[in-house]
C-alpha cells in the first residue's frame, strides 16, 4: 500500500479543517431544523385528530346529555337534573383533558438524530486535530 504525501502547509491545513467544520456546522443545522419540523408536524397531526374527534364526539354527547336531563327530570326538578348531569359531564371532561395532555407530553421533540451526529461530528473533529 502506497502512501502520498500531503505537500499541503500547515496553514492550508487548518483552513481546510475550518472550512469543513463550516460545512460541518451548516448541515448540522439544516438536519435539526428537518428533524424538529418533521416532529413538530407529527404532534401537530396528533392535535388536530385530538380536534376533529373531539367535535364529532361532542355532537353526540350533547344529544346524550339532553336525554339524561330528560330522563333525571322524571325523577327530581328539571334545574337539579340539568345540575347533576353537567357535573358529571364537567368530570369527564376534565379527565379527557389530562389524557390527552399527558400524551402530547410524551412526544419526545428533541432532534434526537441531530444530537448523536454532533457528538459524533464533535470526536471526528478532535481525531483531525491530534
Amino acid at each position: 500500500m502506497q502512501q502520498s504525501k500531503d505537500d499541503r502547509s500547515l496553514g492550508e491545513l487548518f483552513a481546510d479543517l475550518a472550512r469543513d467544520t463550516s460545512t460541518l456546522v451548516r448541515q448540522e443545522v439544516t438536519l435539526a431544523k428537518v428533524e424538529i419540523s418533521d416532529k413538530i408536524s407529527k404532534a401537530g397531526k396528533d392535535v388536530g385528530s385530538m380536534a376533529v374527534g373531539g367535535a364529532v364526539a361532542y355532537a353526540g354527547f350533547l344529544a346524550l346529555v339532553a336525554a339524561a336531563i330528560l330522563l333525571l327530570a322524571k325523577a327530581v326538578d328539571w334545574w337539579l337534573a340539568a345540575l347533576i348531569v353537567g357535573v358529571v359531564v364537567i368530570g369527564a371532561g376534565y379527565l379527557l383533558i389530562q389524557r390527552g395532555r399527558t400524551a402530547l407530553k410524551q412526544e419526545d421533540l428533541a432532534p434526537r438524530q441531530t444530537m448523536q451526529t454532533i457528538k459524533e461530528d464533535a470526536e471526528w473533529a478532535k481525531r483531525q486535530t491530534s
